[in-house]
């Protein structure tokens, strides 16, 4: 009898065993999110790592349990609460969302910092260990300490810098400067000097100064308050993001993820005092845009493909025009003569919110101050910028387009039926 029940029990253990064995893992740490649970999960965590999914996309299914695990990994480690989430969202039944962030190759994986997504979405290997390994890496601490005010004059000239002179890393003046730091990691290098080594600096408070890149002790002291995280991340990102930046084969895929509108200067590389010009124009007339367009300047000796879309070449430089990702525009106006005229440039940028450069290519100008309509039959289009008119050349009659040039940049975007994850990449 105590046979059969040892044999009875080894059966029970053998059966029980066999049938947890069969049962998949359970992955209980991916967040699913909706509408409803968006803002407080991302507002909740230092950081999200969101997977944009779709059931039918089989390259989303592979990857769902690559991602479920590194969760579990990534939580092994970091166990602080509020530090980490991995997140999904379903792109089908959460499409408003998925638009919000330009969501339009599945599986797409974004990082979400303070509640803000990063510009770069994650192109890293998709096995457990890369995942794991990224999200540990952006956890780590950014902030470099300097035991001598000495030696933040070697900090990298080539850089953006940001200072911090503190009484004590237990503060928090420095926690809000830490978090500042860990915002903004991609796009300057900070650091700081703690304690009696900062004393010289300190002379009223805690301080934080930007240096210039190419400069020594020129800094720019920010004058609000250090404990409003809001303020302080401000004033560091218009510090250390460019408001007009340089487009480049590297770089044009990453600023295309950024979803925005491009008004870009084609310059000659020969005549570096438009860039200049731009600059300050862009600065002054254009600042309140700066969430809505990327103020960009490019080689037009190297794009010329661009150039050739709006019938331009390189004689033609500076060239100016919007890239709204479905057609080109060009800035309708003289750009070496008219830069600098007042409200030109921030009209140029009106006109296309509100949908103008599109209808005067199918209807004429439209009869305003700031783009006459044209007095001599067939100028229309010229007087909007989009079509080419050499009056040294002998008239000809040139085919108008139904509609404006194919945006050129959108091409050097990642397409549409191509997939970020890579069958050798699991």
């Amino acid at each position: 009898m105590r046979n059969q029940i040892r044999k009875m029990n080894y059966l029970q253990y053998f059966l029980t065993v066999l049938l947890l064995s069969c049962i998949p893992p359970v992955y209980l740490d991916v967040i699913s999110m909706d509408s409803q649970n968006l803002k407080s999960v991302l507002g909740g965590h230092e950081l999200v790592f969101v997977n944009f999914y779709a059931d039918w996309c089989r390259f989303s299914q592979i990857l769902k349990p690559v991602f479920e695990e590194a969760s579990n990994k990534v939580k092994e480690d970091i166990k602080e609460e509020g530090k980490v989430a991995f997140a999904k969202i379903d792109c089908d039944s959460e499409n408003s969302i998925a638009a919000q962030y330009h969501i339009s190759k599945y599986p797409t994986l974004k990082l979400f910092r303070n509640g803000e997504p990063l510009k770069k979405e994650y192109r890293g290997q998709r096995s457990v260990d890369a995942l794991a390994t990224f999200i540990k890496d952006q956890i780590k601490d950014v902030v470099e300490m300097h035991n001598t005010l000495e030696s933040l004059d070697e900090v990298d000239t080539n850089k953006r810098n940001v200072i911090g002179y503190f009484a004590s890393q237990d503060s928090d003046q420095y926690r809000t400067f830490a978090k500042v730091a860990n915002q903004l990691r991609e796009a300057c290098k900070f650091h700081v000097a703690i304690g009696p080594v900062a004393e010289p600096e300190r002379t009223g408070g805690d301080t934080v100064v930007y240096r210039k890149p190419n400069t020594r002790r020129e800094d720019l002291t920010y004058t609000g308050s250090l404990v409003s995280y809001e303020h302080l991340v401000q004033w560091a990102n218009d510090k250390c993001v460019p408001l007009v930046r340089e487009i480049t084969f590297e770089n044009a895929e990453e600023l295309t993820e950024e979803g925005l509108p491009f008004l870009i200067l084609f310059y000659n590389p020969d005549d570096k005092s438009i860039i200049e010009r731009y600059n300050t124009e862009v600065a002054k007339q254009l600042l309140h845009e700066k969430s809505a367009i990327n103020f960009l300047t490019a080689d037009g000796s190297k794009f010329s493909h661009p150039l050739h879309h709006l019938g331009k070449s390189a004689k033609d430089l500076p060239v100016l025009a919007i890239d709204s990702f479905r057609h080109m525009y060009v800035f309708p106006h003289n750009v070496n003569n008219d830069l600098e005229k007042p409200g030109l440039l921030s009209q140029f940028i009106a006109d296309l919110h509100s949908g103008k450069l599109h209808r005067e290519y199918h209807y004429g100008a439209e009869k305003t101050e700031s783009y006459p309509t044209p007095t001599i039959p067939g100028e229309a289009k010229e007087a909007t910028g989009h079509l080419p008119h050499d009056k040294s050349e002998p008239e000809q009659k040139v085919k108008q387009p139904t509609s404006p040039p194919e945006s050129s940049f959108i091409k050097l975007a990642p397409s549409r039926n191509r997939y970020t994850i890579l069958r050798d990449e699991l």
